[in-house]
């Protein structure tokens, strides 16, 4: 039966979670009206501008895709992607191109600033917005797929026949490039397909955008204009504004004019969500949580209970393998890193005066170098070298600790009797070619064999431990016992 207390003390509590679970509503209810309030009194003729600086990847995707779907929502008349990108993941570029394509928002892609490029990934999202724009000084191209995550030794697309080596570039007659492999060939005809059918639908250059994907060439901001591969080139953003104003483009429920002269604009900037997710698959980062979390669970189990470690080293660890999920590792690369972790644990645990530490640090560091081979973001060699060179100090310690320990006597056990002095407690008698007795070593009581004889009192030096039995020096100094 509950004590009154206790009841008091139960409804109090569910007061406070009832009490604060109203608060959040209200909360989020006062958002979500104040959002209604903004979107009625935004412009019709509002646009956003959405900005991608750097690689092509998760974040990226996310903030692109919740951008435009934010812009439907707010009813914008546009949408404007700045661009600067060397590219980045086939899978994040097709779920950007997917939202683009099934928007009832036109979507402007604008390459810029001068300087800025729209490789790769970037030219397959450029030919499919409603609206492909350069600033001058600008250029696009080398859409071929590369391999990311593949196994050490796999064959190098661009060392084919007809592939971009510099000597070849020049010569504009060789064979097309088909790739070597099966496994290349269909990604590489699936790209070509894709980029195609992405030409055809805004009626652009698609014979210039299959040779991008097929022998990674590139065209500047003028170029491009010339050869229909793009819509604009513009020095700015108002200027771009100005020279698709009145333009028609092909939406999925069919055409619409654009309306951009004096439009509104709205820059959009990453939220918390985005940059969150920039900072856990950047490959440095997920390298170091994938250490984190490696020996976070190693001195967890090795010292059970700490908690701490355990904690910290499974949400790390948790993150690390979502950011390796999305950036596509090389597994090979991965496999190496994990077992020379493991090698340089077990020396700490099986001492190999640094065999096993030393082979460790070796797979780590090779793992490490080719973990994102073929990304555009490898980890960082310092980052690599440093933490390699943590490791081997670590090594080191342990080795010299292991030496140490080995050279100190043994400090419990019968080991620790070997070469210590006792007392005789009576005169041995004669038992075959030895005398036996009883000594006192170490506060206890010892059957003790020699094969001298010994007398009560005299001190005694222990040569060996055989199971109970004590085995005396040969030659033992006599002490007058105290009368």
């Amino acid at each position: 039966m509950l004590r009154p207390g206790t009841v008091q003390l139960r409804a109090s509590l569910a007061w406070l979670w009832a009490g604060m679970l109203l608060f959040g509503v209200l909360i989020y209810a006062a958002s979500f009206s104040h959002s209604l309030v903004a979107q009625e009194g935004e412009a019709a003729s509002a646009g956003l501008v959405l900005s991608v600086d750097g690689p092509i990847g998760p974040a990226t995707m996310d903030y692109l895709v919740r951008g435009i779907e934010r812009a439907e929502a707010e009813q914008a008349r546009i949408v404007v992607i700045e661009m600067d990108t060397p590219g980045g993941l086939m899978e994040s570029m097709r779920l950007i191109i997917r939202e683009i394509l099934r928007s009832p928002v036109p979507v402007v892609t604008y390459v810029t600033p001068a300087g800025a490029r729209a490789a790769s990934a970037g030219t397959y999202i450029l030919y499919a917005s409603h609206i492909a724009a350069m600033a001058p000084s600008t250029h696009l191209g080398s859409a071929t797929p590369v391999q990311m995550g593949g196994m050490p030794g796999s064959p190098d697309p661009a060392a084919e026949p007809g592939g971009t080596d510099g000597e070849n570039d020049a010569n504009e007659d060789r064979e097309p490039r088909r790739g070597g492999s099966a496994m290349e060939r269909k990604v590489l005809e699936d790209s070509v397909a894709y980029i195609r059918g992405l030409a055809e639908r805004h009626d652009r250059n698609a014979d210039w955008a299959e040779q991008a994907v097929r022998e990674a060439v590139n065209l500047g901001a003028t170029e491009a204009l010339e050869r229909n591969v793009i819509d604009v080139v513009a020095p700015s953003l108002d200027d771009l504004l100005l020279q698709i104003d009145g333009r028609s483009v092909r939406m999925a429920e069919g055409e619409r004019t654009l309306h951009t002269a004096n439009l509104t604009l709205t820059r959009v900037d990453p939220n918390w969500r985005t940059r969150l997710l920039s900072v856990i698959t950047n490959p440095n980062i997920a390298y170091f949580l994938m250490l984190i979390g490696f020996y976070g669970i190693i001195f967890e189990l090795s010292n059970p209970g700490s908690l701490y470690p355990g904690v910290i080293g499974g949400i790390c660890l948790i993150l690390a393998l979502f950011s390796f999920q999305v950036l596509t590792v090389n597994y090979a690369g991965l496999a190496l890193i994990l077992l020379g972790l493991l090698l340089i644990v077990a020396e700490a645990f099986l001492p190999s005066f640094g065999i096993l530490g030393i082979g460790g640090i070796v797979a780590f560091v090779i793992g490490s170098v080719i973990l994102m081979d073929g990304s555009h973001q490898p980890v960082s060699l310092p980052l690599i070298g440093g933490m390699a060179a943590l490791f081997a100090g670590l090594l080191l310690w342990t080795v010299t600790r292991v030496l140490s320990l080995r050279r100190r006597p043994a400090v419990s056990g019968t080991d620790r009797l070997i070469n210590e002095t006792g007392v005789a407690l009576n005169d041995f008698s004669r038992e075959g070619q030895n005398y036996c007795g009883y000594i006192r070593a170490g506060g206890e009581r010892w059957k003790a064999v020699s094969t001298l004889p010994v007398q009560a009192g005299q001190t005694v030096t222990i040569a060996r431990v055989e199971g109970l039995t004590l085995h005396l020096e040969p030659t033992m100094q006599a002490r007058v016992p105290e009368r």
